[in-house]
């Protein structure tokens, strides 16, 4: 296919997604199903177009004065593509392209962007999250929109039960792999253009052998605040796939007791293969159904809790949740997370640490969750992440995104990573 075919395609499938409100993800896979003359390398730079223009919606809609689907493809070719507008008028009366360019819609991809645009545009924000954003970050609250707007790197994390960084980004050298931000297992893969595909390192040898696996560098550093250390007994209550339960194994040198539950199934299924890949051999996974299990260990050192969330901090590699989330979602993960703090208090054992970690970077979910608990349960104590962080990992520790000293925020724009929320607190004796 030409580009002008790609850019019909990314309005069709934008249709969908709007008309039906669909997840962009079913919606592309949908349409390349029933396209089946569509290569791999077309249906990768459509889903690249449609994901480019989910991120930046706001402000490609107001490039265009309008927000259907033909107006976002147009306004991304120009403002995320950098497509000169004649060719961008040229390609859309090609055979099978969009169709020719009105008069308005020439002269919107010529004018220069607004100088005074809100920080719902600037930010490519939804208009009643600006506030969450703004009490967060203050006036810095568009820069931080902006970044969530930008195609995210492949993360991967070196598995120190099979394998150095220095081992892992030898065998992916071919995919340009460098070391990642932050995490001392960190290996980042650069984001791909439109014309380059997705490195397919899950295909690769080194995977099958346990050496890493796909894990942004935030989560990793989720991982490693938590100070975790051989022989302690430790619970992973949200463990999900088991991206942190993994890294924490390795930090224990599969010394001690490490327990894996999430009250999701389809979520947790996919552990026991990454299990079997990893060489962890200290992990013990309570089925969903099952986590009544929980208390039968009789506390635990360190309760780690990746709480459900917005996952507003993933917004770059899923943009269409942004658009999807809304405040009635958003309250009742609110209940969620005062719910699973709860059970994490309960777990801990007495002197032992609860670790409370979020994908988000609305303070609701986050700093007010912690400072709400706290007073709840006044015998808990906060442990300032840069203490934490200088036990853990040693060395001095990144600047929170948010300006606080107690609790650590991880941005795109701050830190190069995922959005990432984290606070350790101790159970009183």
């Amino acid at each position: 296919m030409r580009l002008a075919g790609r850019a019909a395609a990314a309005i069709e499938v934008l249709s969908e997604i709007f008309g039906r409100h669909r997840p962009a993800s079913e919606a592309l896979k949908d349409w390349g199903k029933a396209h089946r003359f569509a290569g791999s390398t077309d249906r990768h730079a459509i889903g690249t177009l449609v994901y480019d223009c989910l991120r930046r919606r706001n402000s490609l809609a107001a490039r265009m004065s309008d927000e259907g689907p033909r107006a976002l493809v147009l306004a991304g070719l120009r403002d995320v593509w950098g497509l000169p507008v004649a060719e961008i008028a040229a390609l859309a009366e090609e055979q099978h392209g969009p169709g020719a360019l009105t008069k308005s819609e020439r002269e919107a991809l010529s004018r220069a962007a607004a100088a005074d645009a809100s920080v719902a545009v600037a930010g490519d924000l939804p208009v009643w999250i600006v506030p969450s954003f703004e009490r967060a970050f203050g006036e810095g609250a568009a820069e931080e929109g902006r970044a969530l707007a930008e195609r995210a790197p492949i993360d991967l994390r070196a598995n120190a039960l099979k394998a150095s960084r220095e081992q892992v980004l030898e065998a992916l050298k071919k995919f340009g792999a460098v070391e990642g931000p932050l995490s001392p297992w960190a290996v980042r893969i650069a984001a791909p253009g439109p014309d380059s595909r997705n490195a397919n390192v899950e295909a690769e040898p080194a995977h099958g052998l346990g050496w890493f696996e796909v894990q942004d560098a935030a989560s990793q550093v989720a991982a490693l605040m938590s100070g975790v250390a051989p022989g302690e007994t430790v619970a992973d209550i949200c463990a999900g796939a088991g991206g942190k339960t993994l890294a924490l194994a390795a930090m224990m040198k599969n010394v001690g007791k490490l327990v894996a539950h999430d009250s999701d199934r389809h979520r947790l299924r996919p552990i026991f293969e990454r299990i079997g890949r990893s060489g962890a051999t200290n992990i013990e996974v309570i089925a969903a159904d099952e986590g009544a299990k929980l208390a039968g260990f009789g506390g635990f050192d360190c309760v780690v809790i990746d709480a459900p969330c917005s996952g507003s901090g993933a917004w770059r590699r899923k943009p269409d949740g942004k658009w999807r989330l809304t405040e009635k979602q958003l309250n009742q993960r609110l209940s969620d997370q005062r719910q699973v703090l709860e059970k994490g208090f309960e777990l801990a054992k007495p002197g032992g640490r609860i670790v409370y970690i979020t994908c988000s970077l609305l303070p609701q979910e986050n700093g007010d969750q912690v400072q709400a608990f706290l007073k709840r349960h006044p015998d808990c104590k906060i442990i300032p992440y840069t203490e934490q962080w200088r036990a853990a990992a040693g060395g001095e520790p990144p600047v929170s995104a948010d300006g606080s000293h107690e609790m650590l925020t991880l941005t795109p724009a701050r830190h190069a990573t995922d959005g990432f929320f984290m606070a350790v607190m101790k159970k009183g004796e």
